[in-house]
């Protein structure tokens, strides 16, 4: 008998285990497919390898207005994901090592939970398998909702299995991969049903990037509804309505990338029936689901689906079970968009905020004047923070340019401690950076308060 056997090896389900082995616990994990679960396989690093491959095009093709000029310049799709498939098989190896050397049985194969304590595996590593404790971390795949012809759309897992040429057109449901495609040089356009892209940020997030796309060549369109697709000689024609107009844009393919759901197709025996907020499984402070001794981390259950929560779930859940104190400031997750330039957040937006009843104050930093974005060019970038206008504790966070991705962490931390702008601004910030205009917004912000 096992003390833990955890079902998936994603980021949460891989962190659970081996923190759970160094901890003392004799521990498993059964995968059904590759280790690294998703995020390695078919979302977050490939999905960046692919943003990185795209870049170093665009960066060479644009090149001459800098002294560089690239002559016979092409994309070769079917290389470009095979260095993709490179880098997935990396990093799954690497978990995979990582597992065995912290002690963690592997366990190849579909798991069901058949009662508390009780899991079956059937595959290569079939069985029984008992144990004291069984955590869930299966995470989610894609949304397919019930509009006609949606079957003739691509998920963004199968997008990720590869193609053998460049799309001419693309007409893509969601954001992330309109990147890729505009820096290789295929049309586009960009379907969204709210009105603004990235309606849970920072409005002035979304209507930038709206306008930073726009001039990469993709056709933006936001409050467009999409009500059926249909084959048609010229391409994949999506049919929407915009604002009561109906509109139509045809593509030689089209990404259907709006969201993803809990999975948990399969998981538990007949007669075995968890309770389920809405969304994902249900689960009490320590991840425990309402069966005893089932618990679940990540996408299955956490209404934030990002890599780095379900990470940090597992492994505070792990630790409360070996009676160490742990768990996850959840006021302090960062996301990010890898478009070009990079988008990330943590906390509260000004509009949050006050819907709260918060009083706040912000500081902002439009960044025409910092070096390395001058040097660079990637479009208007800004940084704008918030804070209670009482306290002075930071709040919220919201940065649009380069390397934004690696900016944002000081800030989620500044929040879970409840730190000021002063505070923050007692550290130098090396020039010349584009980190360097944290501090400009972080003074704007300590002049308000």
């Amino acid at each position: 008998m096992f003390d833990l056997l955890v079902i998936g090896a994603g980021p949460g389900g891989y962190t659970a285990a081996a923190r759970a082995a160094k901890l003392g616990l004799s521990t498993a994990i059964v995968e059904e497919r590759s280790w690294g679960g998703t995020c390695l396989n078919r979302g977050c690093v490939p999905t960046k390898t692919l943003l990185h491959a795209s870049e170093v095009y665009r960066s060479a093709a644009d090149g001459a207005a800098i002294g560089i000029h690239a002559e016979g310049l092409r994309a070769d799709i079917p290389e470009i994901f095979a260095y993709k498939e490179r880098i997935s098989r990396q990093l799954c190896g690497g978990v995979e090592s990582l597992l065995k050397g912290a002690g963690v049985t592997l366990l190849q194969g579909r798991a069901v939970i058949t009662a508390p304590g009780s899991v079956r595996v059937t595959g290569e590593d079939g069985g029984d398998y008992e144990a004291r404790r069984i955590l869930i971390a299966t995470g989610s795949v894609p949304v397919r909702p019930p509009i006609p012809g949606l079957e003739l759309a691509m998920t963004s897992d199968e997008l990720l299995e590869g193609t053998d040429h460049l799309y001419r057109s693309i007409v893509i449901i969601g954001v992330e991969f309109a990147t890729v495609y505009s820096d290789l040089g295929c049309s586009g356009a960009l379907l969204e049903g709210m009105d603004r892209l990235l309606p849970n940020m920072d409005r002035e997030l979304g209507q930038n990037l709206a306008l930073i796309l726009k001039k990469q060549g993709v056709q933006v369109c936001t409050r467009s509804m999409v009500d059926r697709l249909e084959q048609t000689p010229e391409g994949i024609a999506v049919h929407y309505t915009a604002k009561e107009t109906p509109g139509c844009a045809v593509g030689e393919a089209v990404l259907c990338a709006i969201g993803r759901r809990a999975f948990r197709d399969g998981l538990f025996a007949q007669g075995l029936t968890p309770e389920t907020n809405g969304r994902g499984l249900w689960v009490d402070e320590h991840y425990q689901t309402s069966i005893p001794g089932v618990y679940a981390i990540g996408d299955v259950s956490s209404p934030v689906q990002l890599a780095h929560v379900a990470a940090a779930q597992g492994a505070a859940c792990v630790e409360h079970m070996a009676g160490l104190s742990a768990g996850v400031c959840m006021d302090a997750v960062p996301s990010c968009i890898y478009c070009r330039p990079e988008i990330a957040a943590v906390g509260l937006t000004e509009a949050e905020a006050k819907e709260r009843g918060i009083p706040v104050k912000t500081g902002k930093c439009v960044m025409g004047g910092n070096a390395r974005t001058v040097i660079a060019d990637p479009g208007r970038c800004f940084m704008k923070v918030t804070a209670h206008a009482e306290t002075g504790a930071i709040l919220g966070a919201q940065l649009m340019c380069p390397n934004a991705s690696d900016i944002i962490g000081q800030l989620g931390q500044a929040i879970a401690n409840g730190m000021t702008p002063g505070q923050l601004l007692a550290a130098m910030r090396p020039h010349p950076t584009y980190e360097e205009a944290l501090s400009e917004a972080l003074e704007s912000l300590a002049g308000k308060l």
